[in-house]
């Protein structure tokens, strides 16, 4: 029944991505003629995207990669104006799938978002409190991201940032994992779950999740370390990570859809977007599952050393050209 469910919402948001995308503003200037995404690429694309969306290993980041290895938004025949734009469509097209990772937390912890709405309607104290520590978690992204966005794919959105951010976060969660382990013992009993969360504490959170503005920090790993460094357990940090989340990859999404929908929508198929919105929606229902099972049981410390791998390896191919 729950799947049933998943699948008529998954139909219905991509069918509003299309209407938002075709009642966009007209963008200036000559638009691309449209292409075809391959059937693989868009699968390809939605995998990475769901896999990684909830990983502290930065779905950008990834996202970024792959296109880079499928070549994705390069091709040489056209104007250099009208590669710029296709570059447009491409970027907005990885943001827009990532509607299938929100539909797949959105299932996952249907409890807690039940519990949001009891709250905003006064049947639910604590879901009320919840929300508003949602709330205030999301609000320094949406300012600081209005503001600097445009600035931040101008300059961010390269091969060599997302390297370095790979690297610092990896080396950032091995400090944090370690700094867990030594003061897991000594930690308060009240300290930990989410009703110990205060909108204080959830707005340092929040603010945290702007430093995952820059391509391969990942958002998921700056409030999940944010929330385990003001004093939440790794289980309770890492659900309200997956709850903040929700909010801001929709604002993300439908923001994207509006400014750039229409010519992501001239320049690749709906087809391409229905395709990366599944396998996303189906890769993220797998890796959150996977994630917290295996959080619970052994902490973040192999993210740690995945990305650092991840980011000595993606230099060697760059400095190489192998990529």
């Amino acid at each position: 029944m729950i799947f049933k469910k998943h699948i008529i919402v998954l139909a219905l948001t991509v069918g509003l991505l299309s209407s938002l995308s075709a009642n966009a503003a007209p963008e200036k200037g000559k638009i691309p003629a449209k292409k075809e995404m391959s059937t693989s690429q868009a699968i390809i694309l939605g995998i990475v995207e769901g896999l990684t969306e909830y990983l502290p290993v930065s779905s950008t980041g990834h996202l970024l990669l792959t296109e880079r290895i499928m070549k994705i938004g390069e091709d040489q025949s056209l104007s250099a104006n009208q590669q710029e734009r296709e570059k447009e469509a491409v970027d907005a097209y990885t943001i827009c799938i990532q509607a299938g990772a929100i539909i797949a937390v959105l299932g996952l912890y249907f409890s807690r978002v039940m519990q949001m709405l009891r709250g905003l309607i006064g049947r639910d104290p604590l879901g009320l409190r919840l929300l508003i520590n949602v709330a205030a978690g999301f609000l320094p992204a949406a300012v600081i991201g209005l503001i600097f966005n445009k600035i931040i794919k101008e300059y961010l959105f390269g091969p060599w940032p997302v390297v370095v951010a790979w690297l610092v976060g990896g080396l950032a969660i091995l400090v944090v994992s370690r700094r867990n382990r030594r003061n897991s013992r000594s930690a308060r009993p009240a300290a930990g779950t989410l009703d110990y969360l205060s909108w204080k504490m959830a707005l340092i959170i929040g603010v945290a999740q702007c430093i995952a503005m820059w391509p391969g920090t990942s958002r998921s790993l700056v409030t999940i370390v944010g929330g385990m460094l003001v004093g939440l357990s790794l289980p309770a940090a890492v659900e309200y990570s997956f709850l903040l989340g929700v909010v801001t990859l929709t604002a993300a999404t439908g923001y994207d859809a509006l400014k750039h929908g229409q010519i992501m929508m001239q320049t690749f198929d709906p087809q391409a977007m229905a395709i990366g919105v599944f396998f996303a929606f189906v890769a993220a229902v797998l890796s959150v599952k996977w994630m917290v099972t295996y959080l619970n049981r052994h902490g973040l410390a192999i993210f740690g050393y995945y990305r650092v791998a991840l980011a000595l390896t993606t230099a060697v191919l760059l400095v190489t050209k192998l990529i």
